[in-house]
């Protein structure tokens, strides 16, 4: 990576391009892992992005906490379009993303939101978090299920695609941190526990959380 680049997070393509984000220099990058070559997308003034994954239209869709916007960016083009946040919601601090099965972007900010953003449109509706700060990780299951970790109140909520209104499920240990989720192929919901330094998982069918503790004196869960 180039010096200063801090990558923050990675988005492989299928055409087989890695994209990352450099959040110290407010870039986007395109990684050949073939040549190693790296091409970089200034992404405006103040940039600081943290999140990036693939939309179903291929393009690289960054959560930009310096730009208070959601940016995509076109694979083909490099033309950089910035979604704002609307009016009154400065600061949210904006985190990672997550397309629903309907193309609908959902997004998290640790100020204390969740939004969904209708790449259609452009239109952007932004909700408070039901215990204030701390939306992180959030991802879709198979079946349309929509979860966000908060890391600063230590829970999981469930999003309503129709409604956007969060439900607050309680992972067993206490204060533990959930920071990232993952869904995998039968559909359960994987939570890293930051504060603890454990996984755990939520199978969503019987509603029954189990946790592991990872190896070490002093383990940190980052992401899942």
């Amino acid at each position: 990576m180039p010096i200063g680049s801090h990558p923050q997070d990675v988005a492989p393509a299928s055409d087989g391009r890695v994209w990352y984000v450099a959040q110290h220099l407010g870039e986007l990058g395109a990684l050949d892992p073939e040549t190693g070559t790296i091409e970089r997308i200034t992404l405006g003034e103040g940039s600081r992005p943290h999140g990036v994954i693939i939309g179903p239209d291929g393009a690289p869709w960054i959560t930009d906490g310096g730009l208070n916007a959601i940016v995509r960016v076109d694979p083909v083009t490099k033309a950089v379009r910035v979604f704002s946040m609307p009016p009154g919601r400065n600061g949210a601090n904006l985190n990672t993303a997550t397309f629903d099965q309907r193309g609908v972007l959902w997004f998290t900010g640790q100020s204390g939101i969740y939004g969904r953003l209708d790449p259609h449109t452009g239109t952007i509706n932004v909700f408070d978090a039901p215990k204030g700060p701390g939306p992180y990780g959030i991802a879709t299951t198979k079946d349309g299920g929509i979860y966000f970790a908060s890391l600063a109140d230590s829970y999981l909520g469930r999003l309503d695609p129709n409604t956007g209104l969060a439900t607050v499920l309680e992972p067993p240990t206490r204060k533990q941190g959930a920071r990232r989720v993952w869904a995998d192929s039968q559909g359960n919901v994987w939570v890293s526990e930051w504060n603890v330094g454990q996984i755990a998982r939520y199978e969503a069918r019987t509603h029954t959380w189990q946790e592991w503790r990872l190896p070490g004196t002093n383990p940190g869960a980052y992401a899942i």
